[in-house]
């Protein structure tokens, strides 16, 4: 991602694949992601539905840095499953997406050649019918301002056409709003303008 690059590509819901070979049935399921728990708990998740399968490989990818990234070959020899899933997310520019293969094993070993090209072509049939969307790469910040200063902060809000995430009202009023990342300077800028305002930086999605 170059510095003025604050967009990446991703899918806007969860989408299927099915690849067979010699008997072997390999089901790709593709959800878009936001954390690392989230992962966890859709590769959990998968698990659950498919006792009986013999793999549930996977692969994940979180923020446009395309060294951010985990893989799994749940058992397979080791680069014949969560590399090829991995690969396929890379090739497509897709991130912020999971990709759980299960392997239901048909009786005849597939060898590495077959393994690759099944865990990578469950994939690509998984994206193929996946919504592609392009997403903005925001930065969350809270806002703490008092309640007689609120309506300033709303009218940036507002202009800026930021993201409000969580907003607790009191003397004290405390926001949490996402903004994109070019515009981070600027929002900045204009919010410590605001008298009594304190802004503090979150996290990056």
């Amino acid at each position: 991602m170059s510095l003025f690059d604050d967009t990446y590509r991703t899918i806007a819901a969860p989408a299927e694949g099915v690849f067979k070979d010699k008997g072997s049935k390999f089901i790709a399921y593709a959800f878009p992601l936001r954390t690392e728990q989230e992962a966890k708990d859709r590769v959990a998740a998968v698990r659950a539905e498919h006792p009986k399968a013999r793999h549930h490989c996977w692969a994940y990818r979180l923020t446009p840095d395309r060294s951010v990234y985990r893989i799994n070959d749940d058992g397979e020899p080791s680069g014949t499953a969560g590399r090829p899933i991995l690969n396929v997310l890379l090739g497509a520019d897709l991130t912020n997406v999971l990709v759980v293969v299960v392997r239901y094993f048909g009786g005849t070993l597939l060898g590495v050649p077959g393994l690759i090209n099944a865990y990578k072509t469950a994939t690509q049939e998984a994206v193929a019918v996946a919504t592609i969307i392009e997403q903005t790469v925001n930065d969350g910040y809270g806002i703490h301002v008092d309640y007689e200063r609120l309506n300033d902060v709303m009218r940036i809000i507002k202009e800026e056409e930021l993201i409000v995430r969580e907003q607790q009202y009191d003397t004290r009023c405390y926001l949490i709003v996402e903004i994109r990342q070019r515009q981070v300077e600027r929002v900045l800028g204009r919010l410590t303008h605001v008298q009594g305002a304190a802004v503090n930086y979150l996290y990056t999605n």
